[in-house]
């Protein structure tokens, strides 16, 4: 008998149909990743498997039946006694899925009194239990901890251990990677492979990184506009896709291994690789879609468009230095709880060249970037803009920020935040200040006529374009751009990688691209430092630095980097399994 039945699942929100004809089977203990682009219709599958669309208003249709539960059918009371005991999701935010009020360990040990009806002492063992099984250090005293108190690796793995509370046969897994630095991604992805391998649970995961699916699933189903448009064993899917946008899917996957056109310039050239063994099609395909990106395309589910690549041009070192940091070190807090977040760093950006500054969490790369645009001030050292000391902020030196729902006001139309640069520099001619918004809104891509609307209108990738368009209000000399792409599917990660080549080579700017991503990175890049614990372990041109990288971390982050290859990403798991172990 399966563990998940899914025949002809419809999902229909108004006359938006987000899922259409969907049928799917996964069995007792067996892996399925659902890929796809952002609004395929992937989180809408998962959420219907434990009938989280009643009464939103969804109009569901079809059959779903999971551990023997006819969700469609099922009551209330049966509905509860499905989720958590049976089957259990993990979300991908874990800082929206927990209580910011209440301890992890009881909010673990809440959800196992409900379904298991023991007392609170036993629910608390429990609740230490699951946090010592995902890894958590010290489990007994970290169970009492605040989720702001756990870093976000740590908070990821509080919501497996609440899944896992209630031993179920189902691990609904949402994107529970994204955001995540590649080296704790690593340490997710293992976590879930060895919980299923001992439990014998079942996983579903919803991603839309073609490298964790490869890493995790025995199966793959791809997902376009709420339908199946390929499905089969990992290695076969990723390996010699059959369908055109499966193909295109695999194109627009950055590779930490690609060969770069020499001579392509920042920000130029196609496809970054089409996955092992995807074709020569995906390329041509990715090369189109990324054209397309450059003109403004985004569809959300059309082309997939290649990473632009980066090569330092001949007579890259002679170029005039815009952006320069000197020995520099910031510190938060005070006394025995001073922490030294960036320790004695120095870097230098030329004029339209691409500096990517990579590391894991708390490496300290977004503090770096904030001191490079004077968002926050050294406790020693200096930064110097084209040759002098810069005291604060500079409107030459600009920010793209990781997250633009939040950098967005949500109150204020989209034209209006672009407009406030302009402002700022003294334009008071509203009519000026309109037409000068409506030209940058056509040059990243968007419409004129978007001036009017408000964040929650656009997708993720547009709300990014609109971020760089406020940016570009101020004409600015350097642009640092922290995780721009690291919440964005593939394809629209692409788009806006090409946005950003495009810009560079047009306004001659200067990008510092700071990541986690280290693909994405290298794709952009001209040079790249690498950053842990406030300092720079290793800096150099960006082949250099990943073709035979000096330092061992920098090592030990690359091997980290997921494979679209299932044989090389099991070799890999297993190396780190026994790493672990010694």
């Amino acid at each position: 008998m399966s563990l998940v039945e899914v025949t002809d699942l419809g999902v229909a929100f108004g006359a938006v149909r987000a899922v259409d004809g969907l049928s799917l089977r996964l069995d007792p203990g067996a892996s399925l990743a659902l890929v796809g682009e952002s609004g395929s219709g992937k989180s809408t599958v998962a959420a219907a498997l434990l009938g989280l669309h009643r009464g939103t208003g969804a109009r569901v249709t079809g059959s779903v039946r999971v551990a023997g539960t006819d969700v469609q059918r099922a009551s209330e009371e049966e509905l509860r006694r499905l989720r958590g005991a049976k089957a259990a999701m993990v979300f991908q935010d874990p800082l929206s899925s927990l209580d910011p009020y209440y301890a992890v360990g009881d909010q673990i040990a809440e959800v196992y009194r409900v379904h298991a009806r023991v007392s609170r002492r036993a629910a608390r063992a429990r609740a230490v239990e699951v946090l010592d099984r995902v890894g958590i250090p010290d489990a007994v005293r970290r169970s009492r901890a605040r989720p702001h108190e756990f870093s976000g690796g740590m908070r990821q793995r509080a919501l497996i251990a609440m899944a896992l509370a209630c031993g179920p046969e189902l691990l609904i897994a949402d994107e529970p990677t994204t955001a995540l630095d590649v080296t704790v991604q690593a340490q997710i992805l293992d976590l879930l492979h060895t919980l299923r391998a001992e439990t014998g649970m079942g996983l579903l995961l919803v991603t839309h990184d073609v490298g964790v699916a490869a890493e995790s699933a025995d199966d793959v189903l791809v997902m376009r506009h709420g339908r199946v448009v390929e499905r089969g064993p990992v290695a076969e899917v990723l390996g010699a896709p059959r369908e055109p946008y499966t193909r295109e899917l695999l194109g627009a996957v950055p590779r930490v291994d690609a060969v770069r056109e020499a001579g392509a310039g920042a920000g130029a050239g196609a496809g970054a690789g089409a996955g092992a063994g995807a074709g020569a099609g995906a390329g041509a395909a990715a090369a189109v879609a990324a054209a397309e990106a450059v003109t403004g395309t985004e569809s959300g589910a059309s082309g997939a468009g290649g990473l632009p690549t980066a090569v330092q041009a001949p007579g890259a070192e002679a170029r005039e230095v815009v952006l320069e940091a000197r020995g520099l070190r910031r510190e938060f807090g005070r006394g025995k709880r001073a922490f030294t977040a960036v320790d004695d760093v120095s870097v230098t950006v030329r004029r339209g060249e691409t500096l990517g500054i990579v590391g894991e969490s708390g490496s300290g790369k977004t503090t770096l970037g904030r001191m490079l645009v004077g968002l926050l001030e050294p406790t020693s050292g200096e930064v110097r803009f084209e040759g002098r000391a810069r005291d604060g902020v500079h409107p030459a030196v600009q920010m793209v920020f990781q997250d633009p729902v939040s950098s967005l006001n949500p109150r204020r139309s989209v034209g209006e935040s672009i407009a406030d640069p302009l402002r700022a520099r003294g334009e008071r001619d509203e009519a000026r200040i309109r037409e000068r918004v409506r030209e940058l809104l056509e040059r990243v891509g968007l419409e004129g006529a978007h001036h009017d609307r408000y964040p929650h209108e656009f997708s993720g990738g547009q709300r990014q374009r609109v971020g760089i368009a406020r940016a570009l209000a101020a004409d600015p000399r350097v642009i640092v751009c922290d995780e721009p792409v690291s919440a964005l599917d593939v394809t629209t990660q692409a788009q806006v990688v090409a946005l950003l080549g495009e810009l560079q080579r047009d306004l001659g700017l200067a990008l510092v691209f700071v990541a986690h991503d280290l693909a994405v990175v290298r794709q952009v890049s001209d040079r790249v430092a690498v950053m842990r614990r406030g300092r720079i372990v290793e800096e150099g041109p960006a082949d250099e630095v990943y073709d035979a990288p000096r330092d061992p971390y920098t090592r030990q982050l690359l091997a980290a980097v997921p494979s679209l290859d299932p044989r090389t990403a099991a070799e890999r798991r297993a190396a780190r399994r026994d790493l672990a172990v010694a």
